[in-house]
Formats: structure tokens, C-alpha cells, sequence
């Protein structure tokens, strides 16, 4: 009858096994330390914004931005919407984002489908260039942009800011749905192409359906930028009754007065439906990150 001989770890190394530990904790201590303070900083102007909504003007010329308020009041939101005409300029923010949204998924769902689907010369360099296309710096276009909406007529109406979003937007909407079709199995269309089914059939009953995930998570990323999109409005539009809300809150800003609660109140409201898109919509923009990486 053998026992086992029971073997004990030796002071010297459960004293160096503790202090791995401790400096393990502290290290693990001071990162979140530093990610909490980098949080708080991050969301400072954030809280400000929020805080200075519901104050009064008054308040803030007399105490100063940074006081503690002592009083709270809504009828900031109520100004912004009815007297700052912020729920116009929401209404412009819809006509011109969906518009675009429809447009450009479109489109470039029907470049990706020849790209991933058919094997031609030019299959390569046409999605290089596409490729390209979303490396161009927009800011060196805006002149060329403006003289084009100009010489056609087009300045000065929500339907030359709907052509640009769709343009500039198909590069991107193009290379990450192309990238996305490629992962069908071929054998899907060739059985349907037996059945009967025409091209543009195949796509719209087939391809489409498949590519839902890509065109949600693609609609949330557009949707956003879109919607936020600043310079291109004050570029191609004049007319305040046209304006997005993005613009349309600049022209609340006085030459020597400005009410500051009124604004923040109206930024904040404007940004509800991006805040409302993302959080029903976030599992698909985090896809999006990814579309297209692997199979």
C-alpha cells in the first residue's frame, strides 16, 4: 500500500505568486481608474449640453457657463420647437435623408450584384474605383460641386443635397455590399436560372432577401451620417426654410446676442432620431464593422 507524498510550495515562491497577483490587481486598478476619468471627460461637454438646456439665459450671463444652476426650466424645448422652427428643420432632415437612404442602397445594391455576380474585364477596375472613390476627400469637390448645382438649376433645393448624399455615399454602399454578395453560394442562382428566373429577378427575390443584415446595418451607418451631415447643406442650400436641422440650428446664432439654452435644447432634440436609430438598430451596426471580412 504506497501513499502519495503530499508536496508543499515553498515560502519564498507563494511570496512572489502574491505580490504577481497585487501588481496584477493594481494594474488592472489603474486602467479602469484611467478609462472611468477619460469617460467623464469624454461626456463633459455632453452633461454641459444637457444641463444648459434647462436653464435660463439669464442665469448663465449673470453666474456664468460653468455655475451651478439654481433653477430648472422646459421652456427651452418648447421655444426651440415652435419659435426656433426646429420641427421644420426636422421635417427637412426626413425629406432629405430618407430620399438619399432609398437612393443610394439602391444603386448600390444593383453595382454590387454585377460586381460579385458576373466575371467581366472591367469587373476589377470598376470596383477599384469605387474603392477609390470613398479615399476622395470631399472638401476639395465643394467648388466644382457648387458650379455644377448651379449651372443645372439645381442650387438652393433639398434635391441637389439628395444627388450629392447618393453620389458621394455609393462607394462605400458598393464595396461593403459587393463584399457581402460574394459570400452567396453560386448554386442558389443557378438553380433559379433552371426554374426560369430572369436576372433582375434573381436579384430582387433572391439576392436581396440574403442581403438584408448588410442593407440594415448599412441604412444605420447612412442614416447617421446623412442626418448629421452639415457642410453640404450650408454649401448647396440659401434658403433657411430649406435647411436640415444641422444648419438650421447655425441660424439661431446671433450677431450680438445668443440664447445658448435655446440652442442646446434644439441640438439636443435633433439628435433623438440618430440616438433612436442606433439603439434599435445597434446589432446591425456593429455587424457593419465587419460585413464582408470573412465567410
Amino acid at each position: 500500500m504506497t501513499t502519495a507524498a503530499k508536496t508543499t510550495t515553498p515560502p519564498a515562491v507563494q511570496a512572489e505568486a502574491r505580490a504577481a497577483n497585487m501588481r496584477r490587481l493594481g494594474g488592472s486598478a489603474g486602467l479602469y481608474i484611467f478609462l472611468t476619468v477619460l469617460t467623464i471627460v469624454w461626456l463633459l461637454p455632453v452633461i454641459a449640453a444637457f444641463i444648459t438646456s434647462f436653464r435660463t439665459m439669464d442665469e448663465i450671463s449673470i453666474q456664468g457657463f460653468w455655475s451651478i444652476p439654481q433653477q430648472f426650466t422646459l421652456t427651452n424645448f418648447n421655444e426651440a420647437w415652435n419659435q426656433a422652427r426646429v420641427s421644420r428643420y426636422l421635417g427637412n432632415s426626413f425629406a432629405i435623408t430618407i430620399p438619399s437612404l432609398i437612393g443610394m442602397l439602391f444603386l448600390s445594391s444593383l453595382s454590387a450584384y454585377a460586381l460579385a455576380r458576373y466575371k467581366f474585364r472591367l469587373n476589377l477596375p470598376i470596383y477599384f474605383m469605387f474603392v477609390a472613390g470613398t479615399m476622395l476627400p470631399f472638401q476639395i469637390l465643394l467648388l466644382p460641386v457648387f458650379r455644377l448645382t448651379n449651372a443645372l438649376g439645381l442650387y438652393n433645393t433639398q434635391f441637389s443635397l439628395i444627388l450629392i448624399h447618393t453620389a458621394f455615399q455609393l462607394g462605400f454602399c458598393t464595396f461593403v455590399l459587393r463584399n457581402f454578395m460574394k459570400t452567396v453560394p453560386g448554386e442558389i442562382f443557378d438553380a433559379a436560372r433552371v426554374d426560369g428566373a430572369g436576372e433582375f429577378r434573381m436579384f430582387w427575390q433572391i439576392m436581396i432577401p440574403l442581403s438584408l443584415p448588410a442593407l440594415a446595418a448599412l441604412a444605420t451607418l447612412e442614416f447617421t451620417w446623412v442626418f448629421n451631415d452639415y457642410l453640404w447643406a450650408i454649401i448647396l442650400l440659401q434658403d433657411d426654410a430649406l435647411k436640415p436641422v444641422t444648419a438650421g440650428l447655425a441660424t439661431l446664432r446671433g450677431q450680438f446676442n445668443t440664447n445658448w439654452p435655446v440652442i442646446t435644447a434644439g441640438a439636443l432634440i435633433a439628435t433623438l432620431p440618430t440616438l433612436l436609430v442606433f439603439i434599435f438598430l445597434q446589432r446591425y451596426f456593429i455587424q457593419g464593422l465587419t460585413l464582408g471580412s470573412g465567410k
